[in-house]
């Protein structure tokens, strides 16, 4: 009987953490945080890579700050993974407001040969299509995952 009991409290408490560890997110209306690259600036570079820093500016268009304690950023351009950086800074993205943050990227010499022969092939619809997504990782419980896309036209000479 007493085995019974805590295979059932064992089962309840795990059918239950996946909705109480995320926190209030589930419970309230949050709205995904808008993520645009600010700019970015070249950085000493080793061997076949690039390092670049990447500004992104955070916008949170929710009642509540988001706090995080460390940044994940993927850049992709035609489908094909071209940067990636991670970064352990922290701070809090204020209700209703904004904030820049900073990214270490590296890109690898053979993504920017890949991608020179996408954009050679893209050269038939004259569009490029982009991708951006990471996350900021959650002081607490859970990470605030983002997510942009879109394509822009080949300039025609």
């Amino acid at each position: 009987m007493i085995v019974t009991r805590l295979t059932l409290a064992a089962v309840l408490a795990l059918a239950v953490a996946p909705l109480v560890l995320p926190g209030c997110a589930l419970f309230k209306g949050h709205d995904p945080l808008q993520v645009s690259v600010l700019g970015v600036e070249p950085q000493e570079s080793q061997g076949l890579e690039l390092r670049m820093l990447v500004k992104l500016r955070v916008q949170n268009p929710n009642d509540a700050p988001v706090d995080f304690n460390g940044v994940e950023l993927e850049m992709s351009v035609e489908g094909r993974t071209i940067a990636t950086g991670v970064s352990d800074t922290s701070g809090s993205v204020p209700r209703f407001g904004e904030t820049v943050i900073t990214v270490p990227v590296t890109v690898s010499a053979f993504s920017m040969l890949g991608e020179a022969f996408a954009v050679m092939h893209a050269g038939s619809s004259g569009k490029i299509t982009y991708e951006m997504k990471g996350k900021l990782n959650g002081s607490g419980f859970g990470s605030t995952h983002f997510h942009s896309q879109g394509e822009f036209d080949l300039p025609t000479g």
